[in-house]
């Protein structure tokens, strides 16, 4: 039976929800005015344009009386109001991003239709900023870091192997390709010599891997029917909040791979996760790999595998444009983020 100081302590936590939905719901509604007001005033410069010939000299002029208009007020630097124009311009005849802009801020937006000039892929990383609530930096991180492409591209089962509410996020976590030009290695090493070499750079091995993984240990020893097993690397992604197993071959994939994996997943969620931790996830990082072999691999496990390639060298990969879907793929794939904020 609860006491008053229990009832007190929920209605109290209520209250707090309730503050903070409205907030959250105020600031969507300041954000959606600010865009819709910037579209406007890109609209209207590029109708005045075309309307009475003006030429560049008008947004100058126009920056400096608002400013002076509106002392204090940011966002009318003739920067801004060039930004405003070409926002217009780039989206005012697309159905499906014209509604989408509003839902994002005005600096992820600039952000977005400075460095992505592929629809599909503005569409992506609208969406997953919207979904995740990405600040700035983190969508920066994003899009430097290509993942729009990994999310295309990579390998995982995770569609048919995990629960919906954070299956968009764990293969973003998955790259399709993870760079480890940091070690210093030779090309040819042994999977001893990788592993050791990652273990002590393990702070960059980490920020390649995407910023969110913890290192809990290497050749993490399990015991089955009193026999040992050992995984190469073991991390934990602390939004997804999941035991990561990592196994690294300097060799091409062959299907064992996944059949090992696999155990090692279903021991992890029996005998180490937490019982308010998701499943385990798998990543097995080879050198080389033929995703025909892997996909069929992989396709019917019940546990989360993905499997990457790594590189020694920093050279983007030329076949990651060959890789991507088709535009009407690619646009049902963006049709599965859904929109909720929370893993």
């Amino acid at each position: 039976m609860k006491t008053d100081i229990n009832i007190y302590s929920d209605f109290l936590s209520d209250i707090k929800q309730r503050i903070r939905d409205a907030q959250y719901k105020a600031l969507r509604a300041v954000n959606k005015e600010q865009i819709q007001l910037y579209w406007d005033i890109g609209k209207m410069i590029v109708e005045k344009q075309e309307q009475f010939e003006w030429g560049k000299s008008v947004v100058e002029k126009l920056s400096k009386d608002l400013q002076q208009e509106f002392p204090g007020q940011q966002g009318f630097s003739a920067r801004n109001l060039w930004v405003m124009r070409q926002f217009y311009c780039e989206y005012h005849k697309n159905e499906i991003l014209q509604p989408l802009v509003a839902e994002i801020g005005w600096t992820h937006n600039t952000l977005i239709i400075s460095k992505c000039k592929d629809d599909l892929e503005r569409e992506f990383y609208i969406r997953m900023t919207k979904k995740y609530g990405w600040t700035k930096d983190i969508l920066t991180n994003q899009i430097e870091s290509n993942a729009y492409a990994r999310y295309l591209t990579s390998q995982t089962n995770f569609e048919k192997s995990l629960p919906e509410k954070y299956r968009n996020q764990t293969i973003l976590a998955v790259k399709n390709e993870y760079q480890f030009d940091f070690l210093n290695l030779s090309d040819k090493h042994s999977e001893r010599e990788l592993e050791h070499a990652i273990v002590n750079n393990i702070r960059q091995f980490l920020l390649e891997m995407g910023g969110d993984f913890s290192f809990i240990g290497n050749q993490y020893r399990m015991e089955i029917d009193e026999k040992e097993y050992f995984i190469d690397l073991l991390l934990y992604h602390r939004k997804l909040q999941s035991l990561v197993a990592i196994e690294l071959k300097i060799g091409d994939f062959i299907p064992e791979y996944s059949g090992k994996m696999q155990f090692y997943l279903a021991a992890l969620n029996d005998t180490v996760k937490l019982k308010h931790e998701n499943p385990a996830i798998g990543i097995i990082i080879c050198k080389t790999k033929k995703r025909t072999t892997v996909e069929y691999a992989i396709r019917d496990s019940n546990q989360p595998i993905g499997v990457a390639t790594y590189s020694l060298h920093s050279e983007l990969p030329k076949e990651w444009k060959k890789l991507l879907p088709s535009p009407k793929k690619i646009a049902e794939n963006l049709k599965l983020i859904n929109d909720k904020y929370n893993v």
